[in-house]
């Protein structure tokens, strides 16, 4: 048995069920789950038809490296999206089940263990759990930069010029999750020049991209095109999940650092990390088509606008960048107790900012908040609003 295996934490769900067990929510009362953001809306059929009309495809076995067609199509989505970015279909991207597991997996490939000293990956701080499980899981040691107010995007100062000199990978999640804050190009700048100083390489989670507001988020690549540079030591990571309502496909892509895909595709044919020629050709329709995913926006927008008047009664809240989350602060800052409450006198779900982060020397950045997924039906997310009012209110009578 691998160790490290001892130094991972419960996953946030599991932690959450273990602080509600026990609370019983109202009788009667309907859950209203908003702690997980898993797409609720329909999957398109553009997707379903050409899944269905290549099921034949099942009885053969796909190449890791993916069809160039869908690689082709990833390509072109990126020059799309990013205004005019150029990267190479055949060497520059890498079709993948899904970012979760290629953000564990690519960990796996890049750092050193044997290195002198042991390795360090710098996360952000509340983070995607994810970062933390594959770097321990790989023999480094994690480093976090809090996430505070009013930015909520990582404060590189909270780490050390010792731990800087052996940090080997920096996360960044851009749209953030849980706080849908967004880099600008000055941010990019700043982490950019670490990179220059240091060394390290950089892997981009973009998964959020999709859902934003006014403007398109910056991706890590374009940011780095606008600056002049390439993308030696830096790779994105996107998904059809939540831009497509398709987290069941368990599809995605990784783009950048050609070398770093080079030897990612080696170590994922010896994982077995193939896609099935179905889900390809059901991607390949996903990244081709944009209207499902401007209707998807549609939907989120008319949640928050929605949403954020009625919790501005009571909240200090405004519009994240990006994102379908509320970063929401708690009356008296308990954020647990506050999760417990709802549960208990609201049937509703929410999930502890404090699970989502760990304790530093400059504390628990999610410590104070809760997480609240708007992904449920319009109707639903209404209720939960007035009932989350409702419930502060209370608190602070």
């Amino acid at each position: 048995m691998n160790p490290n295996l001892n130094q991972l934490q419960a996953y946030p769900f599991a932690r959450l069920r273990l602080a509600t067990e026990g609370i019983s929510p109202p009788d009667g009362a309907t859950p209203i789950p908003l702690h997980i953001g898993e797409p609720k809306h329909p999957t398109p059929k553009i997707i379903t038809d050409a899944l269905t009309a290549n099921i034949d495809k099942l009885s053969v076995y796909p190449a890791t490296a993916g069809l160039p067609e869908l690689k082709q199509a990833c390509a072109e989505w990126l020059h799309r999206r990013y205004d005019g970015l150029t990267v190479n279909a055949q060497t520059e991207v890498l079709p993948v089940l899904g970012s979760r597991e290629a953000l564990f997996s690519f960990v796996q490939t890049v750092i050193n263990a044997a290195a002198d000293k042991q390795p360090i990956v710098v996360c952000p701080n509340p983070f995607y759990q994810i970062y933390e499980g594959a770097a321990l899981l790989a023999g480094a040691r994690v480093v976090f930069a809090n996430c505070n107010a009013p930015r909520f995007l990582p404060n590189w100062a909270d780490i050390s010029e010792a731990d800087w000199q052996q940090t080997q990978l920096v996360f960044v999640c851009s749209p953030n999750n849980p706080s849908g804050a967004v880099m600008n190009q000055q941010e990019w700048a700043e982490l950019f020049a670490l990179q220059d100083q240091y060394g390290f390489i950089i892997a981009s989670d973009e998964c959020y991209s999709e859902i934003y507001f006014d403007q398109k988020p910056l991706g890590a690549l374009q940011a780095a095109a606008q600056l002049g540079r390439g993308f030696d030591k830096l790779v994105m990571f996107t998904s059809l999940s939540k831009r497509s309502n398709a987290p069941g496909l368990r599809s995605g892509f990784v783009a950048g650092d050609a070398k770093l895909l080079e030897a990612f595709l080696l170590y994922r044919t010896y994982h077995g990390s193939a896609m099935s020629l179905p889900i390809q050709y059901a991607s390949m329709a996903a990244w081709q088509d944009e209207q499902h995913v401007e209707e998807n926006r549609r939907l989120y927008r008319e949640k928050f606008a929605a949403i954020l008047p009625i919790l501005a009664e009571t909240f200090e809240i405004q519009q994240p960048d990006a994102s379908f989350y509320i970063w929401l602060k708690v009356p008296g800052g308990n954020d647990l107790a506050f999760t417990q409450t709802l549960w208990r006198e609201a049937a509703i779900q929410v999930l502890p900012g404090r699970f989502l982060g760990r304790d530093t020397a400059n504390g628990n950045a999610g410590m104070g908040y809760v997480r609240i997924a708007l992904v449920a039906p319009l109707e639903q997310c209404i209720a939960a609003a007035h009932k989350i009012v409702g419930c502060a209110k209370n608190l602070t009578v």
